[in-house]
């Protein structure tokens, strides 16, 4: 398939050897160039053969000489080349088949897309891959790869992801180790599916091979909107505790084997079990933070080691801290430790419970301008209010429900401050 060159950048090694915007590339040295990571594979090298076809139809072929890695400095109409891999799995578990109607479009959008795993870090499901696409990803090397897993049983998994090509993931995953390509996996744990019995097997499976580095375990997100729906209970107390022990165990099994610990719970696993949450130190390199784990004990380590550095500004300033529910505890506690050490600041930390999904989900990612409205509104909120950018779209100005940023402030009359997901962007914001 070949792709239309949508501009080239000025000066770059494709400007000077005359490649022009709406030339279509077909090869480089002599590799067929179908999306972003063949092309940006094969660019690499510091001699290329570019074959593309003129906009006057004619196949022309060019040697260009650069530096190795250097940039051709060819763009395209999209970031891939082509448009997203959707999602062909119909999952029990799936949040996205839980949204409410009337949101925007591309909330509805399920991506299962390699390309995304790797540039973005996306998980796929590995029932999207065609033969082509793994044999690429080998000899590419592209690593790491992030795979939601969610079961090893093969049985299991086509029954949980309603796939019937979905038994075939632990074959896949085995060709990738025996490649030496890294794996981050991810198991969304269903209560009565693929806890328990079950749980054991997939993490002695995935933990049998040497490249799968990190297994993160998460609870079922449920939201009040699974009409027509696989009945899910959630994990109680009890439940998510006898989870944490299992997981816990694997994890201890490959720190004796491998020297670092390999399966992980997610801090909500700890939360509803109302357990303590492990220091920093437990989750090593948090290669799962995405999938929150290990997210507390790093905010908490992050903005602890933040006070500890700022001198005491001794200045008058109120603001209110709006989270969930999930993470009020934590927020209480930094905000505490702030109000010791900065003379004059005053912190009210507000939980929002989250009317629009359902009082079930309680991450702050998952929050609504809809609900803090609802639930801050006629409330002195002090010189401004701080919220977390994980409630926001990727550029920082909307909330999932479509509500900005700017529309949220005119609401509450506040001026509003959106702290990174680090406890020292938190802190500084929180002294201003």
């Amino acid at each position: 398939m070949a792709v239309i060159i949508n501009d080239v950048k000025k000066k770059s090694a494709a400007y000077k050897a005359g490649i022009k915007p709406f030339y279509t590339l077909l090869k480089i040295n002599g590799e067929e160039i179908t999306d972003v990571l063949d092309y940006r594979f094969y660019q690499n090298e510091s001699k290329l053969l570019v074959e593309f076809v003129t906009d006057k139809g004619k196949i022309k072929t060019k040697k260009i000489k650069k530096g190795e890695y250097e940039e051709l400095g060819l763009e395209f109409k999209t970031y891939l080349m082509d448009k997203k891999q959707s999602c062909r799995n119909k999952c029990i578990f799936c949040f996205i088949d839980q949204l409410p109607k009337g949101m925007r479009d591309s909330l509805y959008f399920k991506d299962d897309d390699s390309r995304l795993s790797f540039l973005f870090g996306n998980y796929i499901t590995l029932t999207n891959l065609s033969e082509r696409e793994i044999e690429r990803i080998i000899k590419m090397h592209i690593s790491p790869i992030n795979i939601s897993v969610h079961t090893t049983n093969p049985e299991l998994r086509v029954k949980m992801m309603g796939n019937k090509n979905a038994g075939k993931a632990l074959g896949i995953i085995k060709r990738f180790n025996d490649a030496d390509i890294k794996m981050n996996c991810q198991l969304v744990l269903c209560s009565g599916y693929n806890d328990g019995k079950e749980l054991e097997r997939s993490l002695e499976d995935l933990l049998g091979f040497k490249n799968v580095e990190c297994v993160a375990c998460v609870p079922v997100g449920l939201t009040d909107y699974r009409e027509n729906l696989e009945k899910l209970e959630p994990f109680n107390k009890e439940t998510a505790s006898k989870t944490i022990d299992t997981i816990d165990k694997f994890g201890d099994i490959s720190l004796e084997k491998y020297g670092d610990r390999r399966a992980y719970a997610a801090d909500e696993f700890y939360i509803i079990s109302e357990r303590e949450i492990p220091s920093a130190e437990f989750y090593g390199e948090f290669l799962q933070l995405e999938n929150g784990v290990g997210m507390w004990a790093l905010l908490k380590k992050e903005a602890l080691d933040a006070i500890e550095g700022y001198e005491d500004c001794e200045k008058p300033r109120n603001v209110t801290l709006v989270t969930g529910v999930a993470a009020y505890p934590l927020i209480c506690e930094i905000a505490e430790q702030c109000e010791k050490k900065f003379n004059g600041l005053n912190c009210f930390v507000k939980a929002i419970e989250n009317e629009f999904f359902g009082k079930r989900i309680t991450v702050a990612g998952l929050v609504t301008a809809t609900d803090i409205i609802k639930q801050l509104g006629n409330t002195d909120l002090g010189d401004e209010i701080i919220i977390p950018s994980n409630m926001l779209n990727s550029d920082k100005t909307m909330f999932l429900d479509s509500i900005t940023v700017d529309e949220l402030s005119q609401k509450l009359a506040v001026r509003i401050s959106i702290a990174e997901n680090d406890g020292y962007s938190l802190v500084e914001k929180i002294i201003g």
